[in-house]
């Protein structure tokens, strides 16, 4: 009775069982007969070879393109103690081992333990097909592409044929451009009908890109005499064509700036154009901000690894409390008491400034610190042929939102009143019972806030150091000049003129004659304008 109990539930374990092993059996069946199929390669002579190859693109394994690699570029080695084909990289005077089919480690050996495996020149064209075969004809769209690139770029004859074949099969627009002017740059390194040349330079022109007239270039010396005009041409066509993509591209860069401008400006119109006051630690309220991020992303990484991707959610408003707190601090402790005594609140906030970056030195150390930008602000985007980044995309975006959030708080809630009640008449304001000390607190607290926000941005796009500030103060000051001291549009307007303006003169006179040019122009402009581009009134203002 016992033995048949037994017999029944070794049964029952084998029925349950079943199903595992018939689930693993196949994958490890798999690997392993293309490690069978790849050791092969390593018997007998060039007809074995070529056989071994065949086997391995008949298998279709995603291994096998990267395999067949290694194999034409010499990296495949025999172990002569086993048989057992290896990828083999120099370590020291060692060679160290890896497998082929899973990159698993398999120890170092010495080159006398190896022997390569050698192709000749007719494998190596099978070599190429094969890979071109199985990325071309790919699946994974990732992979056709690659491909199809790594073609355009070498444009080798040899692949022409397996091209025509990838391009009547794809059905990819992006893919299909790419493999269409991969054809007509292989067309122009052959000895094609002239019909046919004319009919790929059409293709290559119709592209309209850098790429397009980089072929052109390189194929107009060795054309024929009838066909160079025709090259010339389309070399004229693209480059009138890319002039009017560069001016975008550079309207684009300029709003750019202008943002970052903005960012950092904004918060200094507010406490210029209340207070009057000249501050130059303004910049250091940025590079605060920026440090809060690099804080905030610390903390986030030890307590919830798994937040990291909205540490930016976290950081904004951490990064506006703490330098809006430093604001407040600073103006009762230092500001208040130099009220209209313009060089000593600029002497002091300057001091202030040096003391600032040597704290911070002092804290984190004089080198940089890495902001981790989230995924969806990192990479790059294309219209047409312009190319753009998505962070700086998205700091246009937040300029804009902080922008009209700052209309609103001026415009729509009490504090906003008062400010700009300030702004036009301190003395009248204050006869009216508006605590103008509470307003000028929090004005240069909501300023340097704001600053603490561009902080958070610019840690996105540039070095986060004690230094980060100092490269937009000077650039801040000018933008509210030019705009008008204490009006937002104004701010607005300036930002995006100095922005574009720059981007504009930096391919002609380089970034630094492009910065000279432009203090230049606003030095003739306040001469006709002192008040900037758009004046507040009031009494105390035309006083």
């Amino acid at each position: 009775m016992a033995t048949r109990l037994f017999k029944l539930i070794a049964f029952l374990i084998a029925i349950l069982a079943a199903p595992v092993f018939s689930t693993t059996t196949p994958a490890f069946a798999q690997a392993a007969d293309l490690s069978a199929m790849v050791d092969a390669l390593g018997q007998g002579g060039f007809p074995e070879r070529q056989k071994a190859i065949d086997a391995l693109v008949a298998s279709g394994d995603e291994h096998v393109p990267a395999i067949l690699l290694a194999l034409s570029d010499g990296n495949l080695f025999v172990r002569k103690a086993d048989a057992k084909v290896v990828l083999a990289t120099k370590a020291g005077s060692d060679l160290a081992l890896t497998s082929p089919v899973d990159g698993s480690d398999l120890g170092t050996a010495a080159s006398g333990d190896l022997e390569k495996i050698k192709v000749n020149n007719g494998l190596r064209t099978k070599i190429r097909t094969a890979i071109g075969k199985l990325t071309l004809l790919s699946p994974d769209r990732a992979t056709r592409l690659s491909a199809a690139q790594s073609i355009l770029k070498n444009a080798d004859p040899a692949m022409k044929d397996l091209l025509g074949q990838a391009m009547a099969a794809e059905t990819d627009p992006q893919i299909k451009n790419t493999m269409e002017l991969a054809d007509a740059v292989i067309v122009l390194k052959t000895d094609a009908a002239l019909e046919e040349k004319r009919a790929a330079v059409t293709t290559v022109v119709g592209h309209g890109d850098r790429a397009a007239q980089t072929v052109l270039i390189n194929s107009l010396a060795g054309a024929p005499d009838e066909l160079k005009p025709v090259i010339q041409t389309g070399i004229d066509s693209i480059g009138r064509t890319l002039a009017v993509w560069d001016v975008g591209q550079n309207l684009l860069y300029g709003i750019s700036l202008a943002s970052v401008l903005l960012l950092a400006a904004i918060g200094l119109a507010i406490t210029f154009g209340v207070m009057g006051v000249i501050n130059m630690a303004h910049g250091e309220m940025v590079m605060l901000g920026a440090y809060t991020t690099y804080v905030v992303q610390n903390i986030i990484t030890i307590v919830a690894p798994g937040l990291m991707e909205y540490s930016l959610a976290f950081a904004v408003p951490a990064a506006f409390l703490f330098t809006a707190l430093v604001g407040v601090c600073i103006e009762r402790g230092i500001i208040r008491w130099l009220y209209g005594r313009p060089l000593e609140t600029l002497l002091a906030t300057w001091g202030l400034s040096l003391i600032l970056q040597q704290v911070v030195r002092t804290i984190f150390g004089p080198t940089n610190k890495l902001v981790q930008p989230p995924q969806w602000m990192s990479g790059t985007f294309d219209i047409g042929n312009l190319s753009f980044t998505w962070n700086r995309l998205w700091i246009i975006v937040f300029a804009i939102a902080v922008f009209f959030a700052l209309q609103i708080i001026l415009n729509r809630t009490p504090l906003g009143l008062q400010m700009r009640a300030v702004t036009q008449n301190r003395r009248m304001a204050s006869a009216m019972g508006i605590r103008t000390p509470f307003v000028d607190a929090m004005t240069f607290g909501l300023g340097s806030g704001i600053a603490g926000m561009a902080g958070v941005a610019l840690s996105q796009i540039d070095n986060v150091s004690p230094n980060l500030g100092q490269g937009y103060i000077i650039d801040s000051f000018m933008v509210v000049v030019f705009g008008g001291v204490g009006n937002l549009w104004g701010t607005l307007i300036g930002a995006l003129t100095l922005g574009v303006a720059n981007k504009f003169l930096e391919p002609y006179a380089g970034a630094v004659l492009a910065k000279i040019a432009i203090l230049v122009l606003i030095i003739l402009f306040i001469q006709r304008r002192p008040r900037g581009l758009f004046a507040l009134k009031g009494r105390a203002i035309e006083q």
